[in-house]
Protein backbone atom coordinates (compact mmCIF):
# COMPACT_ATOMS: atom_id res chain seq x y z
CA UNK A 1 0.00 0.00 0.00
CA UNK A 2 1.27 3.43 -0.90
CA UNK A 3 2.30 6.38 1.73
CA UNK A 4 -0.84 8.22 0.09
CA UNK A 5 -3.44 5.60 0.44
CA UNK A 6 -2.32 4.94 3.73
CA UNK A 7 -2.90 8.33 4.67
CA UNK A 8 -5.72 9.09 3.07
CA UNK A 9 -7.61 5.53 4.64
CA UNK A 10 -6.14 6.94 7.97
CA UNK A 11 -8.36 10.62 7.15
CA UNK A 12 -11.05 8.64 6.54
CA UNK A 13 -10.95 6.33 9.77
CA UNK A 14 -10.63 9.84 11.83
CA UNK A 15 -13.47 11.67 9.94
CA UNK A 16 -15.87 8.40 10.92
CA UNK A 17 -14.63 8.13 14.31
CA UNK A 18 -15.38 11.73 14.50
CA UNK A 19 -19.17 11.20 13.08
CA UNK A 20 -20.28 8.46 15.52
CA UNK A 21 -18.46 9.98 18.60
CA UNK A 22 -21.48 12.63 17.75
CA UNK A 23 -24.46 12.15 20.28
CA UNK A 24 -27.66 13.01 19.98
CA UNK A 25 -30.77 14.01 22.64
CA UNK A 26 -34.42 13.94 21.83
CA UNK A 27 -37.34 15.22 23.98
CA UNK A 28 -40.86 14.74 23.27
CA UNK A 29 -44.39 16.61 24.26
CA UNK A 30 -48.02 15.76 23.66
CA UNK A 31 -49.49 13.17 21.74
CA UNK A 32 -48.84 9.63 21.35
CA UNK A 33 -48.41 10.04 17.62
CA UNK A 34 -45.15 12.69 18.35
CA UNK A 35 -43.52 9.61 20.80
CA UNK A 36 -43.35 7.73 18.15
CA UNK A 37 -42.50 9.91 15.62
CA UNK A 38 -39.68 10.27 18.07
CA UNK A 39 -38.42 6.81 17.58
CA UNK A 40 -38.53 7.46 13.43
CA UNK A 41 -36.43 10.35 13.50
CA UNK A 42 -34.02 8.41 16.05
CA UNK A 43 -33.25 5.40 13.47
CA UNK A 44 -32.85 8.29 10.73
CA UNK A 45 -30.48 10.49 12.73
CA UNK A 46 -28.68 7.01 13.76
CA UNK A 47 -28.65 5.72 10.71
CA UNK A 48 -26.42 9.45 9.65
CA UNK A 49 -23.62 8.59 12.51
CA UNK A 50 -25.21 10.05 15.53
CA UNK A 51 -25.32 8.11 18.91
CA UNK A 52 -28.46 8.44 21.05
CA UNK A 53 -27.73 10.07 24.13
CA UNK A 54 -30.48 10.76 28.01
CA UNK A 55 -27.51 12.84 29.19
CA UNK A 56 -28.35 16.24 27.53
CA UNK A 57 -25.27 17.57 29.32
CA UNK A 58 -23.08 15.44 26.51
CA UNK A 59 -25.49 15.67 23.28
CA UNK A 60 -23.92 17.84 20.40
CA UNK A 61 -27.38 17.64 19.18
CA UNK A 62 -30.58 18.41 20.56
CA UNK A 63 -34.23 17.77 19.47
CA UNK A 64 -37.50 19.14 20.89
CA UNK A 65 -40.39 17.31 19.28
CA UNK A 66 -42.91 19.36 19.82
CA UNK A 67 -46.83 19.63 20.16
CA UNK A 68 -49.70 22.34 19.52
CA UNK A 69 -52.51 21.10 20.37
CA UNK A 70 -52.78 23.49 23.07
CA UNK A 71 -51.01 26.59 24.39
CA UNK A 72 -49.72 25.56 27.71
CA UNK A 73 -47.71 22.60 25.34
CA UNK A 74 -45.93 25.54 23.58
CA UNK A 75 -45.05 27.62 26.56
CA UNK A 76 -43.50 24.52 28.26
CA UNK A 77 -41.31 24.04 24.64
CA UNK A 78 -40.46 27.65 24.46
CA UNK A 79 -39.28 27.61 28.75
CA UNK A 80 -37.06 24.61 28.04
CA UNK A 81 -35.49 25.87 24.70
CA UNK A 82 -34.69 29.10 27.18
CA UNK A 83 -32.83 26.33 29.21
CA UNK A 84 -30.50 25.54 27.01
CA UNK A 85 -28.95 29.03 26.87
CA UNK A 86 -26.37 27.86 28.89
CA UNK A 87 -25.51 24.76 27.05
CA UNK A 88 -25.13 26.65 23.91
CA UNK A 89 -22.54 29.08 25.53
CA UNK A 90 -20.49 26.18 27.83
CA UNK A 91 -20.95 24.22 23.82
CA UNK A 92 -20.65 26.54 21.16
CA UNK A 93 -20.91 23.24 18.32
CA UNK A 94 -24.13 22.52 20.45
CA UNK A 95 -27.08 22.40 17.92
CA UNK A 96 -30.67 22.52 18.96
CA UNK A 97 -33.53 21.69 16.53
CA UNK A 98 -37.16 21.62 16.87
CA UNK A 99 -38.77 19.17 15.22
CA UNK A 100 -42.90 18.39 15.20
CA UNK A 101 -46.66 19.81 15.05
CA UNK A 102 -45.15 23.39 16.54
CA UNK A 103 -42.16 23.77 13.70
CA UNK A 104 -44.82 23.26 11.22
CA UNK A 105 -47.16 25.64 12.62
CA UNK A 106 -44.34 28.42 13.61
CA UNK A 107 -41.94 27.73 10.50
CA UNK A 108 -39.24 30.16 10.06
CA UNK A 109 -40.56 32.64 12.64
CA UNK A 110 -39.26 29.96 14.77
CA UNK A 111 -35.42 30.70 13.88
CA UNK A 112 -36.08 34.65 14.31
CA UNK A 113 -38.83 34.56 17.73
CA UNK A 114 -36.07 31.54 19.02
CA UNK A 115 -32.21 32.72 18.40
CA UNK A 116 -31.18 29.47 19.98
CA UNK A 117 -32.91 27.40 16.95
CA UNK A 118 -30.73 25.65 14.37
CA UNK A 119 -33.01 23.58 12.82
CA UNK A 120 -36.73 23.39 12.28
CA UNK A 121 -38.39 20.55 10.82
CA UNK A 122 -42.36 19.03 10.30
CA UNK A 123 -43.82 16.23 11.11
CA UNK A 124 -43.03 14.83 7.05
CA UNK A 125 -39.83 15.72 6.96
CA UNK A 126 -37.70 13.90 8.83
CA UNK A 127 -36.17 11.79 6.03
CA UNK A 128 -34.66 15.13 5.44
CA UNK A 129 -32.89 15.76 9.05
CA UNK A 130 -29.12 14.40 7.30
CA UNK A 131 -29.29 17.08 4.78
CA UNK A 132 -30.19 19.69 7.21
CA UNK A 133 -27.72 18.71 9.53
CA UNK A 134 -24.89 18.80 7.21
CA UNK A 135 -26.33 22.87 6.91
CA UNK A 136 -26.55 23.08 10.25
CA UNK A 137 -23.10 21.96 11.47
CA UNK A 138 -22.14 24.33 8.40
CA UNK A 139 -23.01 27.03 10.18
CA UNK A 140 -26.23 27.89 8.54
CA UNK A 141 -29.90 27.74 9.77
CA UNK A 142 -31.74 25.24 8.40
CA UNK A 143 -35.89 24.65 8.05
CA UNK A 144 -38.14 21.74 5.99
CA UNK A 145 -41.98 21.80 6.93
CA UNK A 146 -43.26 20.78 3.81
CA UNK A 147 -46.03 18.61 4.30
CA UNK A 148 -46.58 15.14 2.30
CA UNK A 149 -49.33 13.75 0.53
CA UNK A 150 -48.06 10.53 0.67
CA UNK A 151 -45.28 10.00 3.28
CA UNK A 152 -45.71 7.73 6.00
CA UNK A 153 -42.37 6.24 7.25
CA UNK A 154 -43.48 2.97 6.19
CA UNK A 155 -39.79 2.07 5.41
CA UNK A 156 -38.10 3.08 8.27
CA UNK A 157 -37.72 1.00 11.41
CA UNK A 158 -37.80 3.20 14.26
CA UNK A 159 -35.43 2.69 17.35
CA UNK A 160 -37.29 2.19 20.67
CA UNK A 161 -36.33 5.37 22.99
CA UNK A 162 -36.55 4.70 26.43
CA UNK A 163 -38.41 1.30 25.65
CA UNK A 164 -39.59 -1.45 28.06
CA UNK A 165 -38.84 -4.11 25.95
CA UNK A 166 -42.54 -5.11 26.17
CA UNK A 167 -45.13 -2.55 24.73
CA UNK A 168 -44.69 -0.41 21.28
CA UNK A 169 -46.29 2.26 19.07
CA UNK A 170 -46.88 1.03 15.60
CA UNK A 171 -48.47 3.57 13.16
CA UNK A 172 -50.57 3.49 10.75
CA UNK A 173 -51.96 6.25 9.65
CA UNK A 174 -50.89 9.98 9.54
CA UNK A 175 -52.26 13.41 9.86
CA UNK A 176 -56.46 14.09 9.79
CA UNK A 177 -59.30 14.89 7.36
CA UNK A 178 -61.96 16.33 9.80
CA UNK A 179 -61.13 19.91 10.53
CA UNK A 180 -62.85 20.18 14.00
CA UNK A 181 -62.50 24.27 14.41
CA UNK A 182 -60.94 23.99 17.22
CA UNK A 183 -57.76 21.60 16.35
CA UNK A 184 -54.69 22.54 14.43
CA UNK A 185 -53.80 18.67 13.40
CA UNK A 186 -55.11 19.05 9.85
CA UNK A 187 -52.86 22.12 9.28
CA UNK A 188 -49.24 20.66 11.34
CA UNK A 189 -49.79 17.43 10.04
CA UNK A 190 -51.97 17.82 7.10
CA UNK A 191 -54.20 15.16 5.28
CA UNK A 192 -54.95 12.27 5.80
CA UNK A 193 -52.41 8.97 4.76
CA UNK A 194 -52.50 5.39 5.45
CA UNK A 195 -50.04 2.91 5.56
CA UNK A 196 -49.51 -0.20 3.68
CA UNK A 197 -50.84 -3.30 5.60
CA UNK A 198 -47.74 -4.57 4.18
CA UNK A 199 -44.79 -2.15 6.45
CA UNK A 200 -47.38 -2.60 9.38
CA UNK A 201 -47.50 -6.43 9.61
CA UNK A 202 -43.45 -6.26 8.67
CA UNK A 203 -43.07 -3.89 11.57
CA UNK A 204 -44.80 -5.69 14.26
CA UNK A 205 -43.56 -8.97 13.05
CA UNK A 206 -39.64 -7.39 14.25
CA UNK A 207 -41.18 -6.55 17.12
CA UNK A 208 -42.68 -9.99 18.17
CA UNK A 209 -39.31 -11.38 17.36
CA UNK A 210 -37.58 -9.09 19.69
CA UNK A 211 -40.58 -10.34 22.11
CA UNK A 212 -42.39 -7.51 22.54
CA UNK A 213 -45.95 -8.52 24.03
CA UNK A 214 -48.45 -5.70 22.68
CA UNK A 215 -48.23 -3.10 20.11
CA UNK A 216 -50.82 -0.41 20.00
CA UNK A 217 -52.06 1.06 16.43
CA UNK A 218 -51.55 4.35 16.31
CA UNK A 219 -53.27 7.50 14.25
CA UNK A 220 -55.26 10.50 14.53
CA UNK A 221 -58.36 8.52 13.31
CA UNK A 222 -57.47 5.07 12.82
CA UNK A 223 -61.46 4.26 12.23
CA UNK A 224 -60.81 6.34 8.70
CA UNK A 225 -57.59 3.37 7.89
CA UNK A 226 -58.06 2.66 4.38
CA UNK A 227 -55.03 0.95 1.89
CA UNK A 228 -55.81 0.71 -1.61
CA UNK A 229 -52.36 0.98 -2.77
CA UNK A 230 -51.57 4.48 -1.28
CA UNK A 231 -52.42 8.34 -1.48
CA UNK A 232 -54.98 10.20 0.03
CA UNK A 233 -58.40 8.81 0.93
CA UNK A 234 -60.19 11.46 -1.13
CA UNK A 235 -58.51 9.63 -4.41
CA UNK A 236 -60.68 6.49 -3.08
CA UNK A 237 -63.80 7.34 -5.54
CA UNK A 238 -61.21 7.41 -8.69
CA UNK A 239 -60.04 3.67 -8.44
CA UNK A 240 -62.16 0.91 -10.01
CA UNK A 241 -64.30 -1.18 -8.40
CA UNK A 242 -62.27 -4.42 -8.48
CA UNK A 243 -59.38 -2.20 -6.31
CA UNK A 244 -62.14 -0.83 -4.33
CA UNK A 245 -63.16 -4.84 -3.24
CA UNK A 246 -59.47 -5.67 -2.57
CA UNK A 247 -59.28 -2.86 -0.20
CA UNK A 248 -58.43 -2.79 3.57
CA UNK A 249 -60.31 -1.02 6.44
CA UNK A 250 -59.59 -0.36 9.69
CA UNK A 251 -61.30 -3.62 10.86
CA UNK A 252 -59.59 -5.81 8.03
CA UNK A 253 -56.50 -5.00 8.98
CA UNK A 254 -57.30 -5.25 12.99
CA UNK A 255 -58.45 -8.54 12.34
CA UNK A 256 -55.08 -9.63 9.85
CA UNK A 257 -52.78 -8.06 13.08
CA UNK A 258 -55.27 -10.28 14.94
CA UNK A 259 -54.63 -13.28 13.18
CA UNK A 260 -50.96 -13.19 12.29
CA UNK A 261 -50.05 -12.55 15.59
CA UNK A 262 -52.33 -14.45 18.07
CA UNK A 263 -50.02 -14.21 20.97
CA UNK A 264 -49.52 -10.60 20.59
CA UNK A 265 -51.68 -8.12 22.61
CA UNK A 266 -53.36 -5.57 20.43
CA UNK A 267 -54.31 -1.97 21.00
CA UNK A 268 -55.55 0.84 19.11
CA UNK A 269 -56.03 5.10 18.88
CA UNK A 270 -57.23 7.12 18.52
CA UNK A 271 -60.92 6.44 17.13
CA UNK A 272 -62.92 8.92 16.07
CA UNK A 273 -66.41 8.52 16.85
CA UNK A 274 -68.27 9.47 13.64
CA UNK A 275 -65.65 7.12 11.62
CA UNK A 276 -65.65 3.66 13.93
CA UNK A 277 -67.96 0.70 12.78
CA UNK A 278 -70.09 -2.14 13.73
CA UNK A 279 -67.15 -4.21 11.71
CA UNK A 280 -64.51 -2.93 14.44
CA UNK A 281 -66.61 -3.47 17.32
CA UNK A 282 -67.38 -6.68 15.83
CA UNK A 283 -63.58 -7.96 15.34
CA UNK A 284 -63.11 -6.61 18.70
CA UNK A 285 -65.39 -9.24 20.28
CA UNK A 286 -64.01 -12.02 17.61
CA UNK A 287 -60.38 -11.86 18.95
CA UNK A 288 -59.14 -12.53 22.68
CA UNK A 289 -55.83 -10.81 21.65
CA UNK A 290 -57.85 -7.64 20.74
CA UNK A 291 -58.27 -5.73 24.03
CA UNK A 292 -61.61 -4.40 25.30
CA UNK A 293 -60.86 -0.71 25.50
CA UNK A 294 -61.62 1.95 23.17
CA UNK A 295 -60.30 5.56 23.60
CA UNK A 296 -63.32 7.19 22.28
CA UNK A 297 -63.09 11.46 22.05
CA UNK A 298 -66.44 13.05 22.72
CA UNK A 299 -65.31 17.04 23.12
CA UNK A 300 -68.23 18.26 24.68
CA UNK A 301 -72.26 16.69 25.81
CA UNK A 302 -73.90 19.70 23.75
CA UNK A 303 -75.06 19.27 20.10
CA UNK A 304 -74.67 23.39 20.51
CA UNK A 305 -71.01 23.06 21.50
CA UNK A 306 -70.07 19.78 18.80
CA UNK A 307 -71.74 21.56 15.86
CA UNK A 308 -69.46 24.86 16.49
CA UNK A 309 -66.72 22.46 17.24
CA UNK A 310 -67.57 21.05 13.94
CA UNK A 311 -67.86 17.34 15.53
CA UNK A 312 -69.50 15.03 12.93
CA UNK A 313 -71.76 13.17 15.64
CA UNK A 314 -74.14 14.16 17.41
CA UNK A 315 -74.86 13.73 21.69
CA UNK A 316 -77.66 11.19 20.29
CA UNK A 317 -75.14 9.56 18.05
CA UNK A 318 -72.51 9.13 20.28
CA UNK A 319 -74.56 7.78 23.06
CA UNK A 320 -75.89 4.91 20.97
CA UNK A 321 -72.38 3.99 19.47
CA UNK A 322 -71.68 3.70 23.25
CA UNK A 323 -75.10 1.27 23.61
CA UNK A 324 -73.36 -0.56 20.50
CA UNK A 325 -70.20 -1.33 21.89
CA UNK A 326 -72.03 -2.08 25.35
CA UNK A 327 -74.05 -4.38 23.62
CA UNK A 328 -71.55 -6.60 22.00
CA UNK A 329 -68.72 -5.93 24.56
CA UNK A 330 -70.04 -5.50 27.95
CA UNK A 331 -66.85 -5.24 29.52
CA UNK A 332 -65.47 -2.79 27.28
CA UNK A 333 -63.51 0.18 28.73
CA UNK A 334 -64.08 3.39 27.77
CA UNK A 335 -62.05 6.75 27.67
CA UNK A 336 -62.58 10.24 26.57
CA UNK A 337 -61.06 13.60 25.92
CA UNK A 338 -63.39 16.75 27.45
CA UNK A 339 -62.80 20.57 26.58
CA UNK A 340 -64.41 22.63 28.41
CA UNK A 341 -65.24 26.43 27.89
CA UNK A 342 -65.53 26.69 23.91
CA UNK A 343 -66.45 29.88 22.69
CA UNK A 344 -70.14 30.29 23.44
CA UNK A 345 -70.74 27.39 25.86
CA UNK A 346 -73.27 28.09 28.68
CA UNK A 347 -73.70 27.00 31.76
CA UNK A 348 -77.24 24.49 30.31
CA UNK A 349 -73.72 23.15 27.64
CA UNK A 350 -71.67 22.48 30.32
CA UNK A 351 -74.66 20.83 32.81
CA UNK A 352 -75.48 18.57 29.23
CA UNK A 353 -71.45 17.51 29.38
CA UNK A 354 -71.82 16.36 32.94
CA UNK A 355 -75.41 14.64 32.50
CA UNK A 356 -73.07 12.79 29.58
CA UNK A 357 -70.88 11.68 31.70
CA UNK A 358 -72.79 11.24 34.24
CA UNK A 359 -75.14 8.75 31.57
CA UNK A 360 -71.08 6.42 30.64
CA UNK A 361 -69.55 6.80 33.54
CA UNK A 362 -66.27 6.35 31.40
CA UNK A 363 -63.30 4.69 32.72
CA UNK A 364 -61.09 7.63 32.39
CA UNK A 365 -60.80 10.81 30.24
CA UNK A 366 -58.21 13.77 29.75
CA UNK A 367 -59.85 16.86 29.92
CA UNK A 368 -58.73 20.44 28.89
CA UNK A 369 -59.14 23.78 29.30
CA UNK A 370 -60.07 25.61 25.82
CA UNK A 371 -57.26 27.23 24.19
CA UNK A 372 -57.37 28.89 21.33
CA UNK A 373 -54.97 27.94 18.43
CA UNK A 374 -53.62 30.74 15.82
CA UNK A 375 -54.65 29.66 12.40
CA UNK A 376 -57.57 27.20 13.16
CA UNK A 377 -61.16 28.43 12.21
CA UNK A 378 -62.65 29.01 15.94
CA UNK A 379 -58.98 31.18 16.47
CA UNK A 380 -60.11 33.34 13.67
CA UNK A 381 -63.82 33.17 13.77
CA UNK A 382 -64.93 32.94 17.47
CA UNK A 383 -64.35 34.91 20.17
CA UNK A 384 -62.36 33.26 23.59
CA UNK A 385 -65.63 34.90 25.40
CA UNK A 386 -65.51 32.28 28.53
CA UNK A 387 -63.72 34.12 31.57
CA UNK A 388 -60.59 31.89 32.73
CA UNK A 389 -61.90 31.83 35.95
CA UNK A 390 -65.61 30.32 34.39
CA UNK A 391 -63.62 27.60 32.31
CA UNK A 392 -61.69 26.61 35.61
CA UNK A 393 -64.61 25.72 37.84
CA UNK A 394 -66.22 24.01 35.19
CA UNK A 395 -62.61 21.87 34.05
CA UNK A 396 -62.71 21.02 38.00
CA UNK A 397 -66.35 19.54 37.70
CA UNK A 398 -65.31 17.88 35.01
CA UNK A 399 -62.21 16.28 36.77
CA UNK A 400 -64.20 15.78 39.89
CA UNK A 401 -67.35 14.21 38.23
CA UNK A 402 -64.53 11.63 36.42
CA UNK A 403 -62.87 10.71 39.46
CA UNK A 404 -66.46 9.71 41.09
CA UNK A 405 -66.66 7.75 37.94
CA UNK A 406 -63.48 6.10 37.34
CA UNK A 407 -63.74 5.28 41.51
CA UNK A 408 -67.33 3.44 40.50
CA UNK A 409 -65.73 1.66 37.89
CA UNK A 410 -62.38 0.22 39.46
CA UNK A 411 -64.27 -0.95 42.44
CA UNK A 412 -66.35 -2.72 40.23
CA UNK A 413 -63.29 -5.24 39.67
CA UNK A 414 -63.09 -6.21 43.28
CA UNK A 415 -62.76 -9.70 43.82
CA UNK A 416 -62.64 -10.66 40.04
CA UNK A 417 -59.64 -11.94 37.95
CA UNK A 418 -58.27 -10.21 35.69
CA UNK A 419 -55.01 -10.69 32.81
CA UNK A 420 -52.08 -8.73 33.40
CA UNK A 421 -48.86 -7.82 31.26
CA UNK A 422 -46.39 -6.84 33.41
CA UNK A 423 -44.47 -3.94 32.34
CA UNK A 424 -42.26 -2.18 34.62
CA UNK A 425 -41.76 -1.80 38.84
CA UNK A 426 -44.70 0.33 40.71
CA UNK A 427 -43.88 4.03 40.53
CA UNK A 428 -44.19 3.47 44.97
CA UNK A 429 -42.92 0.45 45.72
CA UNK A 430 -40.02 -1.24 43.80
CA UNK A 431 -41.15 -4.75 45.67
CA UNK A 432 -44.44 -4.30 43.49
CA UNK A 433 -45.15 -4.95 39.69
CA UNK A 434 -47.42 -2.60 37.39
CA UNK A 435 -48.84 -3.17 33.79
CA UNK A 436 -52.46 -2.86 32.53
CA UNK A 437 -55.41 -5.36 32.06
CA UNK A 438 -57.53 -5.40 29.13
CA UNK A 439 -59.45 -2.20 29.84
CA UNK A 440 -56.21 0.17 30.22
CA UNK A 441 -56.48 -0.15 33.78
CA UNK A 442 -53.28 0.50 35.77
CA UNK A 443 -53.14 -2.84 38.14
CA UNK A 444 -50.31 -3.22 40.80
CA UNK A 445 -49.43 -6.43 42.78
CA UNK A 446 -46.60 -8.19 44.85
CA UNK A 447 -43.13 -8.92 42.54
CA UNK A 448 -42.29 -12.64 44.14
CA UNK A 449 -41.35 -14.64 41.35
CA UNK A 450 -42.93 -13.25 38.05
CA UNK A 451 -40.99 -11.20 35.78
CA UNK A 452 -41.50 -7.91 33.22
CA UNK A 453 -43.22 -9.28 30.04
CA UNK A 454 -45.01 -11.94 31.44
CA UNK A 455 -48.85 -12.09 31.33
CA UNK A 456 -50.33 -13.06 34.52
CA UNK A 457 -53.73 -13.70 36.64
CA UNK A 458 -54.24 -11.02 39.20
CA UNK A 459 -57.46 -11.18 41.92
CA UNK A 460 -58.17 -7.50 42.50
CA UNK A 461 -58.51 -7.07 46.43
CA UNK A 462 -58.86 -3.04 46.63
CA UNK A 463 -58.26 -0.13 44.43
CA UNK A 464 -58.25 3.78 43.72
CA UNK A 465 -59.78 6.00 41.24
CA UNK A 466 -56.71 4.67 39.11
CA UNK A 467 -55.45 1.65 40.33
CA UNK A 468 -56.34 -1.87 41.27
CA UNK A 469 -54.13 -3.40 43.42
CA UNK A 470 -54.67 -7.43 44.07
CA UNK A 471 -52.30 -10.64 43.92
CA UNK A 472 -50.81 -12.58 41.09
CA UNK A 473 -52.34 -16.14 40.96
CA UNK A 474 -50.25 -17.94 38.16
CA UNK A 475 -49.46 -17.28 34.75
CA UNK A 476 -52.03 -16.33 31.90
CA UNK A 477 -52.08 -18.93 29.27
CA UNK A 478 -51.35 -17.38 25.41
Amino acid sequence: MSVGLEVKNEKLETKKEQVISKRFYIESYGCQMNFADSEVVASIVSNHGYVSTTDLNEADLILLNTCSIREKAELTVRKRLESFNKLKKHNKKLKVGVLGCMAERLKDKFLDEEKIVDLVVGPDAYKDLPNLIEEINDGRSAVNVILSKDETYGDVSPIRLSSNGVTAFVSITRGCDNMCTFCVVPFTRGRERSRDPKSILKEIQQLVDSNYKEVTLLGQNVDSYLWYGGGLKKDFGKISDLRKKSSIDFSKLLKLVAESFPKLRIRFSTSNPQDMSLNVIKTMSSYKNICNYIHLPVQSGSDDVLKAMNRQHTRKEYLTLIKEIKTIIPECGISHDMITGFPNESEEDHKLTLDLMDEIKYDFGYMFKYSERPGTYAGKKFDDNIAEEVKKIRLQEIIDLQRKHSSYRTNQYIGKFVEVLIEKESKKSNLFWSGRNEQNTVVVFPKEFYNVGEFVNVEVNSCTSATLIGQATGYSIK
